[in-house]
């Protein structure tokens, strides 16, 4: 993989660095606007920006996606500066909407390659080999992460067999094809595993891929692959060291308050985009996307935390104007709202997917975790007894839309059990009739890139673009 000197994508081939007036071979170019690893990565602290280099690449843009083409948002009158491409499912693989995180996630992963590949030089030379194999670690496990979330929105199903992506552990100059789904799984799990073992239980930094963070990303990548025995072993472990937070302290997660049940984050810092951004400006002034109705309605909004502290009702913005707003990512300063800490893990999640998979496995407590997260959410809550378990598996889809709601869940949520994604009519108002996105429609999968089509031979495109 090959990016230029301002750090913007151009293709997992990197063909495009070539002069059209060259006629030399692929192999016989030199690129001379990347830097060799083993000169750029000379001592530990190298590593250590190198690693800084890759987390800092990350960001929210699958949560923004996410949200726009499930049905957690609706779009008011009053946006009239956002792409609406993606919320009406017109999207196609020219549409940057939802193949933007294709182009980040490649960078971060070609960034993270080129550390890795110098860390054998720098072992050499001796230095702090404890901080040298945290570092590995956390290259390892960001690797695996960067490429399950690659896969969540690009596979053509979550199934054996299924197209997946490339998975990339080298930074080099190649035409990578589409591995299968449980290929890249399996190469997920592996790079999972070698990291647990680098990092150090002590080492707790939440910024960073801790330990509990590496088993919060098993616990998921075992959901996906409906590994039920592994997601309850991973997501046990998670719950038993970061507790889930309570009602007081929950409001203050998402105002960088207190970090509460949040696992991994990733740090924003004054010039960092603002996940606020993707829903308002300036502090609600203009709403881009508003929570849906579908949403706003299965709250309890007397009992239930999670609505107040997710969603502002106020019914004085004025005619044509959204009377609710997306508080969930309100924080940040006065001189730029929304600037909130991204918190990918919270042990919330990890409560819902031991829930699941142990409907699953039919467990001889079903429901009990489920019973658990909602105690803790809302205020004078009677657990609930499920008759069956189907019963307990809709209710826990139903919990996951509200917990996770606006983390970049929901839609991938709905394939993971080949659900439609189904609007009420009045959360649709500017979506022109998309009410409705069924399995069968091409953008049930999020389409790979024009640009990466076109310039590499073996890249396969997902089904019906």
């Amino acid at each position: 993989m090959i990016f230029n000197s301002t750090r913007k994508y151009i293709s997992l081939l990197g063909v495009l660095l070539i002069s059209l007036s060259s006629c030399k071979k692929l192999d016989d170019v030199n690129p001379t606007d990347t830097i060799d690893p083993s000169k750029a990565f000379r001592n530990v602290n190298d590593l250590d920006l190198g690693l800084l280099g890759a987390y800092a690449y990350l960001d929210g843009n699958l949560i923004s996606s996410n949200a726009i083409v499930s049905d957690e948002i609706t779009v008011p009158d009053e946006n009239t500066v956002s792409n609406t491409e993606a919320y009406r499912w017109i999207y196609n693989s020219g549409s940057g909407s939802v193949t933007s995180a294709f182009d980040d996630y490649y960078v971060v992963i070609d960034r993270l390659n080129r550390v890795l590949a110098a860390i054998p030089n720098v072992e050499a030379t001796g230095g702090n080999t404890a901080l040298t194999a945290r570092y590995k670690g956390e290259l390892l496990a960001l690797r695996a992460y960067s490429h399950l979330e690659l896969l969540r929105a690009y596979a053509s199903s979550y199934d054996n067999g299924a197209l997946g992506v490339p998975y990339m552990k080298a930074s080099i100059i190649s035409y990578p094809a589409r591995e299968n789904f449980e290929t890249v799984i399996a190469n997920i799990k592996a790079d999972l595993a070698e990291a647990k073992e680098l990092i150090p239980a002590s080492f707790s930094d939440k910024t960073r891929i801790t330990r509990s963070a590496v088993a919060a990303i098993q616990a998921r990548t075992a959901l996906y692959e409906r590994n039920w025995t592994d997601a309850v072993s991973y997501a046990t472990e998670v719950i038993n060291a970061i507790p889930l937070a309570d009602r007081t302290q929950f409001p203050g997660i998402w105002t960088d308050a207190n970090d509460s049940e949040v696992i991994w984050e990733l740090k924003r810092v004054e010039g960092d985009s603002r996940i606020g951004g993707i829903f308002f400006r300036e502090a609600g002034q203009i709403v881009l996307y508003a929570p849906s109705f579908e949403l706003i309605n299965s709250f309890d909004k007397d009992n239930d935390v999670r609505y107040s502290t997710y969603i502002t009702y106020d019914p004085d913005r004025g005619a044509r104007k959204s009377a609710y707003l997306i508080n969930k990512y309100i924080g940040g300063t006065s001189d730029e709202p929304g600037r909130s800490d991204i918190k990918l893990f919270r042990t919330a999640e990890m409560y819902l997917i031991r829930s699941e998979a142990q409907a699953e496995l039919a467990s001889a407590t079903p429901g009990a975790d489920l019973n658990t997260l909602r105690a803790a959410r809302i205020e004078g809550y009677s657990p609930e007894t499920f008759a069956s378990k189907e019963a307990l598996i809709s209710a826990i889809y139903q919990e996951r839309f509200k917990e996770l709601a606006f983390e970049g869940h929901r839609f991938f949520d709905l394939r993971r059990r080949n659900l439609p994604v189904e609007r009420l009519p009045e959360d649709a108002i500017n979506a022109v009739g998309a009410l409705t996105l069924e399995p069968t429609q091409a953008q049930y999968a999020f389409p790979i890139p024009a640009r990466e089509i076109s310039v590499n031979r073996n890249m396969e495109q997902n089904p019906n673009y």
